[in-house]
């Protein structure tokens, strides 16, 4: 029997100049990309749906991102590289270059703090995935940020509001782990966008592409990104 979920497109534009890393969602640059809404909720959350959005862009450099989050019960107590950021409120970019073996996890929590890896097996034992490489001090701060929250929100918000996070990942980040990548324009790489929020009032999980179960680290669920030309 076929599967009844539909496979989920994104064209990213190019751009000429490089977004300027303020969170400026209806500024000159981020205003040309395409907009995506992270809106598939898996039921074991809560009642709480939060609105998010992302954008990509990209140039011979790295793929930009910026995701705009319209909140509400709002938690981020995890400050350091590599911390659980997942359990405070977080938005997650997943991509897989095309033919390559593994996919990159990029995690980030409103305040900025990211988690990330490489992951060639993403089977789980006792909870953990099998074969994964967790990038490393020198790739983190060539992962370029801007969140528009402190690095630290508790108590939690409880109040709505809106938050963005932007990134920047350099391709040659990419290269190290997964190896040549070949040209950019005109690939068509896999990728899933989330939004979660485990440890706060009001637990969340949604995706982009829509999931078979509750389940981020499954790459046979991710939707296509294609760099146009």
């Amino acid at each position: 029997m076929k599967s009844s979920i539909k496979m989920k497109y994104y064209k990213i534009i190019p751009t000429e100049k490089k977004p300027e890393k303020q969170g400026n969602w209806d500024g000159a640059v981020w205003r040309q990309a395409k907009t995506l809404a992270v809106d598939c909720f898996r039921p074991e959350g809560s009642d709480h749906r939060p609105e998010t959005f992302c954008r990509l862009l990209y140039d011979e450099r790295a793929i930009y991102g910026i995701f705009r989050v319209y909140d509400q019960y709002v938690r981020c107590i995890r400050r350091n590289f590599q911390d659980d950021v997942w359990k405070d409120s977080c938005v997650e970019f997943f991509v897989q270059p095309e033919r390559c073996a593994g996919y990159f996890n990029f995690e980030f929590n409103c305040g900025g703090a990211m988690l990330a890896s490489y992951v060639t097996d993403s089977t789980r034992i006792d909870g953990r995935l099998k074969r994964y490489i967790p990038l490393d001090r020198e790739d983190e701060i060539h992962v370029e940020r801007y969140a528009s929250l402190p690095e630290k929100v508790e108590p939690e918000i409880t109040k709505q509001l809106i938050w963005m996070l932007e990134f920047a990942v350099p391709f040659k980040l990419l290269k190290k782990y997964a190896g040549e990548i070949g040209k950019i324009k005109g690939k068509t790489w896999r990728a899933n966008f989330y939004k979660c929020g485990n440890e706060t009032s009001h637990p969340h999980w949604a995706s982009w592409a829509p999931l078979k179960a509750r389940n981020f680290h499954n790459p046979e669920n991710f939707g296509q990104i294609t760099f146009f030309e």
